[in-house]
């Protein structure tokens, strides 16, 4: 062993410790020599569908996450393509190519990947050759409607983040009625029990014995925003059904299936590029379907034109209509049919319209669907 004296640089680097991306999965040195830099765990992963950003950050700080066979601890690691990441002693694929999926989820199931009450999830409910998808926001145990899913990481908190105003729209029952003053309140925006919520979009649409029904569109997507500020105005609600995410309608699809959007219309309505490597739509091989706990035994509450009283569960690829940010159809563009929610008609029909609720045909949510309501 030489007994060279160190220098003062040599005891510096002796103590100072290597860094995240070097001590784990980091890239080797290129031909020149220079290191090929690598991108953030936490970006790798939510573009490879696990989770967002945020999640993953927490799943990392969690022990969830392994790089090359060893868990960290910390999402401040760059990882190159060579890494072999693995989540909860499950592998990750290479991302794939952006894609985005309409689900009309029935009412009773939790939207979250794993529920601790071992309650169904939303996930359980999927057809088994879905990818690997995590949702766009969350809808409440006992709401229904349109819920977005999406195998990418940057698309679900583009369409997540409050400063992109995306309009949500809701078929709301409650049990009572509103005076028009109470509507212009919920419209100018209330503060309850010291949360500050912004003005509603809210449309009266007809009383039907003890309830009436109300068109709700919110940019918010506070927690139970909705329930509570019914609650503040002396209203319960009991039913809930989203009906709209900004571009993306429910339309006729029914309870349990699944649409996904077409390519022009995430390039049209996100600037994600159907075919092209945008950072968003990423080519790869194709990843293991995504595998629940089993299938939830569903049972039809209400009217339902569907005696089998087993939901379907397909998956259709046709999204072919265009809509602007508010939610309504673009110039020129047509809607399709009418969308029916319950007993309703025309939906979206004037106020005072005789079609509101309870003069359509028996079909359930949104066009045929079958009404399991909870939210």
């Amino acid at each position: 062993m030489s007994n060279t004296p160190k220098t003062p640089a040599d005891k510096t680097a002796a103590k100072t410790p290597s860094s995240a991306a070097e001590a784990i999965g980091a890239p080797r040195p290129d031909a020149s020599g220079e290191p090929v830099k690598g991108e953030r765990i936490a970006k790798v992963l939510a573009r490879a569908g696990v989770a967002s950003r945020r999640e993953v950050e927490r799943m990392i700080e969690a022990g969830r996450v392994s790089v090359n066979g060893k868990i960290i601890d910390s999402p401040a690691l760059n990882v190159g393509p060579g890494a072999r990441l693995m989540v909860d002693n499950a592998p990750v694929g290479p991302a794939e190519k952006a894609r985005l999926w309409l689900y009309h989820k029935p009412s009773g199931l939790v939207t979250t990947d794993r529920d601790e009450k071992g309650r169904t999830t939303v996930f359980d409910d999927l057809p088994e050759d879905m990818p690997r998808v995590m949702s766009v926001g969350r809808l409440d145990l006992t709401s229904e409607g349109l819920l977005l899913l999406t195998n990418d990481g940057d698309i679900k908190r583009r369409l997540e983040l409050p400063s992109t105003g995306w309009l949500r729209r809701y078929r709301v029952r409650i049990k009572g009625s509103l005076s028009e003053s109470k509507l212009d309140e919920l419209r100018a925006g209330i503060t309850v029990d010291g949360v500050k919520y912004l003005g509603m979009d809210v449309q009266f649409d007809r009383q039907q014995g003890a309830n009436a029904w109300l068109t709700v569109g919110i940019r918010e997507g506070k927690n139970r925003e909705i329930r509570r500020t019914m609650e503040a105005m002396g209203v319960v609600v009991n039913r809930l059904i989203r009906i709209s995410y900004g571009p993306f309608r429910l339309n006729n699809l029914k309870a349990s299936e699944v649409e996904e959007v077409k390519g022009r219309v995430l390039r049209d309505q996100l600037g994600i590029g159907a075919d092209d490597d945008t950072g968003f739509a990423k080519k790869a091989g194709k990843k293991p379907a995504f595998k629940g706990k089993g299938k939830p035994a569903f049972k039809p509450r209400g009217d339902t034109d569907d005696t089998s009283g087993k939901p379907k569960r397909t998956v259709t690829r046709s999204v072919q209509r265009d809509f602007d940010r508010s939610g309504r159809v673009a110039p020129g563009k047509r809607a399709g049919s009418a969308t029916r929610v319950g007993r309703m008609e025309n939906p979206n029909g004037p106020k005072g319209s005789s079609k509101g609720p309870g003069r359509g045909p028996a079909k359930g949510p949104q066009g045929g669907g079958k009404p399991k309501g909870r939210r």
